[in-house]
């Protein structure tokens, strides 16, 4: 700017004139919560805030004082007190404004010219670097990057910013706090799954992020990330449960107290991890949304089905790669105003991108093939699909369109544990057979082949491992679907006959302990009866006078039945619960009535359907999550995903919330989880 626009020189005005601020708005790319506390800390008007910015006087920008004071001031809903009485407008000439720099105090913020930062601002600044690091999963190297320092710089000038390995020593030293946390948060879970997911970066590395799942003592379902580490091919498949124990030991942790394992690596991962259930004891369980993935897949793979996808794709490919069809093509669109369709290519590993795939194929149908017509060179490139293929992919949508209602009922909060997934998978199992029953042969063999690994994969046909499943006794513990439905009246019968062997196990106070984990609760009183000792006493009454219903219908059986027993067959008994019942909330309301059953539901409703979060797991393409994670470096992938996790989900344990939220000096700003609401008609499609 010359010196006549910064208002001070020789003939300038007295004052400049400006138009009224706006309410100021943080650009898209800055809508990170770390990002807007940096500029919070940075523009915020008050004495202790303003500190280190300093500017010459004869260079004090008229434009940034207008700014600040107006939009940013206003945005931030400072006090009253510390608002600027627009009344007193100052006089932005340049003896004026030297005079103001002289006469301000250091507090002000309008320093002298070199001036530095103070050292309790630069170290709030440093470490809101470090947040913003690990929050928004950044390389340290952002530190270096141009657009991030003439940002920071012009906010603070004065501010250094910290080296990537200065930021390497505070993460590490951040790391070690939070791991202090957690360590001594899961020393209170009564059993852990764990859960490992497999992960190729950008540098094809292969890596395993190892989470810890349970529910806590106020019955929230908890997630924490332990450990990302390599997953090297030359390791071998022997060594998932070895990496597991080790994560383990870095805990305090001992095999006792993991449950159950849950993955969804490749099949080798997979045998690994029946290994590792013979050596540790763990249960094993494949993650939903990989077993829906392959079982898709083999449907996908009956030859006719193959062949119209690739053509499909070829047509997709061809109006990507050629300007001019495409332009005649969204030429088409805007004519019937409907620019918003759009071709969509999928992912092979993604079966949801092929749905999309198909229906943006067979919304624009009219328009592909009237551009094809018109380009016969480019009709010869890409060949249009056969009548027969229209008909088949409009077919094939249909049945995936039933399986992908399965998986937005495996989303919802309330069917996160795999107490949701045997009823789904048996629900999709037979509402796609009674799809193929009016269909042609071929899509009839695509059903046939998905509902083959459906029954193979989750042991739908194999009595003796659904009765091992801890996906089977998870729906039993589960007020909705303890009915069974999808097992047979003798498997029902078997399956309470092992959940009632399990509470004699575990309440046996002869039995020897399996760890601390299962020590049962104090007993407690009987809802409207006396105490346990009353009653057992009554009991011994009872037993050496026999009454006369003893006389006349014989020995009652409940007189000698085992509390856990009698709390069992009450559970049984129950009336069921609504299907959009959080099952947590309500055995956290009825805990006191049951409370072996109880312990036990607390175990086998922290086993996920997922190895990830169901949003991830069941995405259309690649997350923010994958995408950023997979460009970090080695060195500090580890910790940068481990507070990416922790950090908030230890605050929000710690103060009993609900939400994460984040502390930043003495305020709380929540920031959002947005609850999906409840679709009961998925509950309706299939059961």
């Amino acid at each position: 700017r010359t010196q006549k626009a910064r208002g001070g020189g020789r003939n300038s005005p007295k004052s400049v004139s400006h138009p009224a601020p706006r309410s100021w708005q943080l650009p898209g790319g800055l809508n990170s919560v770390a990002t807007w506390l940096i500029l919070m800390v940075l523009v915020s008007p008050s004495a202790n805030r303003r500190q280190g910015w300093s500017q010459p006087a004869q260079n004090v920008s008229v434009f940034t004082e207008k700014h600040e004071a107006g939009g940013i001031r206003d945005t931030l809903l400072l006090p009253p007190q510390l608002k600027d009485d627009p009344a007193s407008e100052p006089d932005y000439g340049a003896e004026n404004v030297a005079k103001r720099a002289r006469q301000t105090p250091p507090e002000s913020g309008l320093l002298p010219a070199g001036a530095s930062c103070s050292e309790p601002r630069a170290d709030v600044l440093q470490e809101l670097v470090l947040e913003m690091i690990f929050r928004d999963l950044h390389p340290l190297s952002v530190v270096r990057d141009k657009g991030f320092g003439l940002l920071l710089g012009y906010l603070e000038p004065n501010f250094t910013l910290p080296s990537p390995a200065q930021l390497s020593g505070m993460l590490w030293h951040r790391y070690g706090a939070v791991k202090q946390h957690l360590e001594r948060y899961l020393q209170t879970a009564q059993a852990i799954v764990l859960c490992a997911e497999f992960w190729v970066s950008r540098l094809s590395q292969s890596y395993v992020t190892v989470t810890a799942n349970f529910i806590d003592g106020e019955w929230r379902r908890a997630r924490c990330v332990m450990e990302t580490r390599r997953a090297r091919q030359e390791d071998g498949e022997g060594e998932l449960g070895e990496k597991l124990y080790a994560v383990l030991a870095e805990f305090g942790l001992s095999g006792r107290s993991v449950f159950c394992v849950l993955q969804d690596g490749p099949q080798g991962a997979v045998a690994s991890g029946q290994r590792a259930q013979n050596a540790y004891g763990w249960s094993s369980l494949r993650c939903a949304a990989r077993g829906l993935q392959l079982c898709v897949q083999a449907g996908l793979e009956v030859e006719p089905v193959r062949e119209a996808l690739s053509i499909a794709r070829g047509i997709i490919r061809y109006f990507q790669q050629d300007a001019k069809a495409a332009r005649s093509l969204n030429g088409k669109l805007e004519a019937i105003n409907k620019t918003k369709l759009k071709l969509v290519m999928d992912v092979s590993t993604r079966w949801l991108s092929t749905i999309e795939m198909c229906e943006s194929l067979l919304e624009l149908k009219w328009a592909l093939m009237a551009v094809l017509e018109e380009h016969p060179k480019g009709a010869a490139g890409a060949p249009a699909l056969a009548d027969h293929q229209w008909k088949l992919l409009q077919d094939l949508v249909a049945v995936l369109r039933t399986i992908k209602i399965a998986t937005a009922f495996l989303r919802e909060e309330q069917n996160a544990s795999a107490s949701s997934l045997l009823p789904c998978v048996h629900g999709v199992v037979g509402a796609i057979g009674r799809q193929a029953e009016e269909a042609g042969a071929v899509l009839k063999t695509v059903v046939g082949n998905i509902r083959t690994e459906l029954t193979r994969r989750w042991g739908l046909a194999e009595d003796e491992r659904l009765l091992e499943s801890p996906a089977a006794i998870a729906s039993f513990l589960d007020p909705r679907f303890k009915e069974l439905r999808f097992l047979s009246p003798g498997l029902r019968s078997e399956l309470h006959k092992k959940v009632k062997t399990m509470l004699s196990q575990v309440w046996n106070p002869q039995s020897p302990p399996a760890g601390a984990f299962w020590a049962p609760n104090p007993p407690h009183k009987a809802e409207g009866g006396g105490s346990d000792g009353a009653a057992r006493k009554d009991r011994s009454s009872s037993a050496s006078s026999p009454s006369v219903y003893d006389i006349l219908l014989g020995k009652d059986p409940t007189e000698s039945m085992p509390e856990i027993h009698q709390q069992l067959e009450n559970y049984i008994v129950e009336p069921l619960c609504k299907r959009s019942t959080d099952p947590l909330r309500w055995w956290k309301s009825n805990e006191h009535r049951f409370p072996a059953v109880a312990r036990l539901s607390r175990q086998y409703l922290a086993v996920p359907a997922t190895a990830v979060l169901p949003e991830q797991a069941f995405g259309t393409g690649e997350s923010a999550l994958e995408h950023r994670r997979a460009v970090l470096a080695p060195e500090n992938l580890d910790q940068i995903l481990f507070l990416h996790q922790n950090f908030d989900f230890l605050e929000a344990m710690r103060n009993g919330n609900e939400r994460p939220s984040l502390l930043w000096e003495g305020g709380w700003f929540p920031f959002g989880i947005v609850r999906a609401k409840r679709k009961n008609f998925l509950f309706d499609f299939f059961f």
